[in-house]
């Protein structure tokens, strides 16, 4: 029997962590690289940029890890419905791009007359650019079964080939 000198063992799990983590990126940049909004890819740099504005401007209500708000199911007592996730959990990626264009942009109201919302419109806070970016990010996110459910929504509204 051969011992195993202790660099060589560090020199395998060195190995093996440069390669858990190639596979990681490739993993990654291979999900990004089918995201799309309006049939438009998205870059690298947008889903950061949204990112950082969610964290900013989103995460306060739909929290940080895209949670949502305790109990979202259930009316506040003000009638109106707490923040919902946007993860897997939650109904986002159950609405077109142009739906979470105009729900962000104009408030849910532009989507669902006369429905009121603790969600305030982004048109005055957010450009065009970096509303695509927040919500690139939060789609980034979303398995591949959420995004192909989505792509047939957008398909659905015309804006997708």
């Amino acid at each position: 029997m051969s011992a195993v000198s202790p660099g060589s063992m560090v020199t395998g799990l060195m190995a093996g962590v440069g390669m858990a983590l190639l596979f990681g990126v490739m993993d990654a940049s291979a999900k990004l690289e089918n995201l799309t909004f309006l049939e438009k890819p998205l870059t690298p740099e947008q889903i950061a940029l949204g990112n950082d504005d969610y964290v900013e401007f989103c995460a306060s209500c739909h929290g940080a890890n895209l949670e949502g708000q305790k109990n979202w199911k259930r009316r506040l007592d003000t009638g109106r419905m707490p923040a919902p996730p946007h993860d897997a959990s939650g109904h986002t990626w159950r609405h077109s791009d142009q739906e979470l264009f105009a729900i962000t942009k104009f408030g849910v109201g532009a989507v669902v007359p006369g429905y009121e919302s603790d969600m305030p419109a982004f048109e005055d806070v957010l450009s065009d650019e970096e509303i695509i970016a927040v919500l690139g990010y939060i789609k980034s996110v979303w398995s591949d079964e959420e995004r192909e459910f989505q792509h047939n929504l957008n398909l659905k509204d015309g804006r997708a080939r």
